[in-house]
C-alpha cells in the first residue's frame, strides 16, 4: 500500500489544510511519517505510523536502506543499531550536509524527563540487511500529539542516560509526522 502525505513546499507538514479531525476519519487517514535519509544516508526510506489503541499509542515502523553494521573501534562509536526518537520541530531541513536535520529540534520531551524517559524516545532499529520492521506500544502519548514533530533516525544507538540526547550520533534520515492516506 503507498500512501500520501500533505506538507509544505519547504519540506514542512501544512497543518492548516488537513487539520478537520472528522474529514480525516471519513476519507481513512492515519498519522505518520514518511522518512527520507539525508546526505549521510541517502538510500534511507520508510514509514513510521502511529495508530491509537487502548492506552496509548501502538508505532510501527518499516524502514529500508539503512547503512550496514560497523562495531565500534578505537574512540569510534558503531554505525548501527539505530538510535530512533520524536524531535520537537516538523522541520527536516538538511542545512548543514556533515551534521543535518538540526533544525529538528531535540527529542520531544513534554513531560520534561531525564532522558531514557522521554516521550520521544523510543527502542533502537536493527538492520537486517538494510531493512528494519519494528512495532511496539508506547503510553506516552497519542497519535494526535505527534502531529508536526518529526521523525530522526540517528547514525549510533541511543544510550539511554548521556543527558539530554542519548549520544545517538548524527541524523541519518527524518521524516514529518501528519496525517497520511492510503493512494488511490
Amino acid at each position: 500500500m503507498w500512501i500520501t502525505m500533505f506538507y509544505n513546499n519547504n519540506n514542512n507538514f501544512n497543518d492548516q489544510t488537513y487539520y478537520d479531525q472528522r474529514n480525516h476519519q471519513m476519507n481513512n487517514y492515519n498519522i505518520g511519517a514518511f522518512v527520507t535519509g539525508g546526505p549521510l544516508a541517502p538510500n534511507l526510506n520508510g514509514t513510521v505510523l502511529f495508530h491509537p489503541v487502548s492506552g496509548g499509542t501502538q508505532v510501527t515502523a518499516t524502514i529500508y536502506g539503512l547503512p550496514p553494521y560497523q562495531a565500534a573501534k578505537d574512540e569510534q562509536a558503531p554505525i548501527g543499531p539505530f538510535g530512533f526518537h520524536i524531535h520537537e520541530f516538523g522541520n527536516c531541513t538538511i542545512g548543514n550536509p556533515d551534521s543535518p536535520f538540526e533544525d529538528a529540534g531535540g527529542h520531544w520531551n513534554p513531560t520534561n524527563q531525564p532522558h531514557g524517559n522521554h516521550a520521544g524516545d523510543f527502542p533502537v532499529l536493527f538492520s537486517n540487511n538494510g531493512f528494519s520492521h519494528m512495532s511496539f506500544f508506547t503510553n506516552k502519548f497519542r497519535p494526535e500529539e505527534v502531529i508536526g514533530k518529526s521523525i530522526i533516525i540517528h547514525q549510533n544507538p541511543d544510550d539511554y542516560r548521556t543527558q539530554p540526547a542519548g549520544n545517538a550520533g548524527k541524523r541519518l534520515a527524518c521524516g514529518i509526522i501528519g496525517y497520511i492516506r492510503p493512494s488511490r
